[in-house]
């Protein structure tokens, strides 16, 4: 007779998920506004959509839903192979609430969905304290998740990570591109590096190199991990203080998160037809990781701007009147540098150089 098996066996010991599970309510409870309504033991996480609470309160008067989810691709492989997980959680986070902002949503609630092949409390504790972090830098609540324990689907030490945001915006404030015209003014705030993108590219390059991830590389002023695994830049608290100092639909006409496909891809998607984007080379600051993967890797200049988003992590399409006020206000009061970088011109969606 065979031996009998249970669910340790197989893989998942139950002992040990309580013990992750135990850790993870006081990493979402830090990041609770008082819209949270709390549901102890509850399935799902609920969240009050009007507030009536003390001077902040918020109402909507034709509220619309904005969602968007995302993960962190491979610079997972990054956190994996120097044990550093502390920040992937607000990679996770800034990837889906700066899609939700390109709507001019306001950011309410994040999930997350965390999969690894073998229970570990202190991993998960750790990527979650991450996530934690980014929700109260996005000004958003996590109120929900899923650890997933999955044998034999990942490596050992491997696991995956996906987030989800809910956002609101009132139907009369979205910012959908339809107001852009011919003149406007494109304004790029400055990512913190290569953000969340063409990792596949940035890490081959480094593997061909043979340079170690604890490297330290004098043109970056910190080693090759260090810089790979700098957090993705969450721009809430930028776009909020526009918010508070401008009237969003008067001066905002366009916003594009410079992710996937960089300042080639992105830009063109919030344009209506009949327009382009000229940006113009040399108008901002390229932080030194781009140039100095090109020259390890000889990628070619069309390939980087397309890959990377080569020190830009957020396009605002402005009115031409406001541009100059929103960049001074940017970099003397939101804390990010920003330029303008271009224009709107006649065109078919594209981006142009000047």
């Amino acid at each position: 007779m065979s031996e009998s098996l249970d669910y340790r066996a197989a893989g998942v010991d139950l002992n040990t998920y309580e013990e992750t599970m135990a850790r993870l309510p006081p990493l979402m409870r830090r990041t609770f506004s008082p819209r949270v309504m709390e549901w102890k033991d509850g399935f799902a996480g609920l969240f009050r959509l009007d507030d009536q609470i003390g001077l902040l309160s918020r109402r909507y008067r034709d509220p619309i839903m904005v969602a968007s989810t995302d993960g962190v691709g491979t610079k997972l492989k990054v956190a994996v192979a120097t044990g550093r997980h502390g920040t992937v959680g607000i990679d996770l986070v800034a990837m889906s609430v700066n899609d939700c902002l390109c709507a001019g949503a306001e950011p309410l609630i994040f999930l997350d969905y965390v999969a690894m092949s073998r229970d570990d409390p202190a991993l998960t504790a750790e990527i979650v304290k991450g996530i934690s972090d980014g929700c109260i830098e996005a000004e958003c609540s996590l109120i929900g998740g899923e650890t997933a324990i999955l044998p034999e689907f990942y490596q050992p030490g491997e696991y995956d990570l996906a987030g989800f945001c809910l956002g609101v915006v009132d139907r009369k404030q979205i910012v959908d591109g339809k107001d852009i015209r011919r003149g406007d003014k494109v304004i790029g705030l400055a990512s913190s590096g290569l953000h969340s993108n063409g990792y596949s590219l940035a890490r081959k390059i480094v593997e061909r190199s043979g340079l170690a991830l604890d490297a330290r590389v004098e043109a970056l002023g910190r080693t090759v991990g260090e810089e790979l695994l700098a957090p993705t830049r969450i721009y809430t608290r930028p776009l909020k203080t526009i918010r508070r100092n401008y009237r969003v639909k008067k001066t905002i006409h366009g916003i594009a998160h410079i992710t996937g496909g960089g300042l080639i891809d992105n830009p063109p998607r919030v344009l209506p037809e009949g327009l382009s984007i000229r940006l113009e080379r040399g108008s901002w600051q390229i932080p030194p990781v781009f140039r100095w993967l090109q020259a390890l890797g000889g990628v070619s200049d069309p390939e980087m701007f397309r890959v990377f988003n080569m020190g830009i992590g957020l396009v605002l399409i402005v009115a031409e009147y406001y541009a100059d006020s929103i960049v001074r206000h940017l970099n003397q009061k939101a804390g990010v540098p920003a330029w303008i970088i271009g224009e709107v011109i006649p065109g078919g969606r594209e981006v142009q150089w000047a």
